[in-house]
């Protein structure tokens, strides 16, 4: 970097520099030293590769969001949605005029207690917050910021909710109390675990009868009203297994159908919505059989928890759920396995008694070949 200090007519000092693209920036100051000084450390920023232009860091939140949404074809388009409406509606009210290199620490945390005071959840708020980070995250990869002011913010833990696992019986209450029309909806979700966005993409080809199976291929989630069609959660195209009094039903509805045609559909033909069917079906559905605020996600935890009980491993229900890892079921499920490791302690006495017993034959069967016929050379 070429830099250099002079003093103007009007007495200050004038400190400048070239950066690498040879644009010249340039900042006055009162005394030389002050002026030498900041040289100095856009010299030593520069080798450091933490140099920023300044003036790309005059950009204000507001101005910046779009673009940072714009970036952000990678997810889905619900999580897309969702990201606007915690920019319109959470971020920008209270950062959209300020410029990114006007952004601090402090301020940060100030922000986040205040969420907190107005009685924003946990969870909505480290959501919020997550959403600008990444912003800032992506204004330190443009070169606009040197590093982003929100890394190190300690936020509100966000307890998990309590999940509700239904029994077999449950299960097949729910789904007589939903009409003959859509029994098979509820069996289906409640034991595969698919989304609700998974179950309504389903086709008639996705079945296959002979294996007993559903192919995953594809998810319907609603955006602004508009039904949009993409690759499941975690990209997890998968096969999963039903059981064979499930498949049975199976049969009867997909006989003589198109392979394209919805699996499940709307009554006007089109794709079931989750909002929709609960309006119509599943809320009074569930009163009647004695499961009021059961939501149809809720079906999902109980696929879970009915699998884990049916012996089924972690790599299996990870599997099964379409989970990216089996370290992610393990943290949303860990509780289903408690029992599982119960059993494994339970194993492993019966094997360490067993290996003992044997062990004890073993050695008083050698101390008696070699004349020892009381054995007492066990406890020499």
């Amino acid at each position: 970097m070429s830099g250099s200090v002079a003093r103007r007519p009007d007495g200050q000092w004038r400190a400048r520099y070239r950066d690498s693209a040879h644009r010249e920036h340039a900042k006055h100051f009162r005394r030389k030293v002050d002026a030498e000084r900041w040289l100095a450390g856009v010299s030593v920023a520069q080798a450091r590769g933490e140099w920023v232009d300044p003036r790309a860091s005059r950009i204000t939140i507001e101005q910046w969001a779009p673009h940072w949404l714009e970036g952000q074809v990678h997810v889905r388009p619900g999580t897309r949605l969702g990201y606007a409406y915690i920019v319109k509606n959470r971020i920008v009210p209270t950062w959209g005029r300020v410029q990114l290199r006007h952004i601090e620490h402090g301020d940060v945390v100030t922000w986040v207690a205040r969420m907190s005071e107005t009685g924003l959840s946990p969870a909505t708020i480290r959501h919020t917050f997550r959403v600008f980070s990444l912003m800032l995250d992506l204004a330190v990869k443009d070169n606009r910021l040197a590093r982003n002011a929100a890394k190190g913010v300690r936020l509100p833990r966000a307890e998990p909710a309590e999940k509700r696992f239904l029994s077999h019986r449950q299960v097949h209450e729910l789904a007589r109390e939903c009409g003959t029309t859509y029994d098979l909806v509820i069996l289906v979700l409640a034991y595969t675990g698919l989304r609700w966005g998974e179950m309504s993409g389903l086709r008639v080809g996705d079945v296959d009868l002979g294996r007993r199976r559903i192919a995953v291929n594809r998810a319907v989630t609603e955006v602004s009203g508009r039904v949009v069609v993409t690759t499941p959660k975690n990209y997890q195209r998968r096969s999963v297994p039903l059981p064979e009094t499930v498949m049975d039903r199976m049969h009867d509805l997909v006989a003589d159908r198109d392979r394209e045609e919805p699996l499940f559909a709307s009554p006007q033909g089109g794709v079931l919505r989750n909002g929709n069917f609960r309006r119509n079906v599943f809320d009074a559905a569930a009163s009647r059989a004695g499961l009021g605020g059961l939501t149809p996600h809720e079906l999902r935890h109980t696929a879970a928890s009915l699998a884990v009980a049916a012996g089924a491993s972690v790599k299996t229900v990870q599997r099964m759920l379409g989970h990216a890892s089996a370290a992610m079921t393990l943290d949303v499920y860990s509780g289903l396995f408690d029992d599982e490791l119960s059993d494994v302690a339970e194993r492993l006495s019966r094997a360490a008694a067993s290996a003992s017993a044997d062990f004890l034959r073993t050695n008083r069967g050698l101390s008696l070949v070699d004349g020892d016929p009381d054995g007492s050379a066990l406890g020499a």
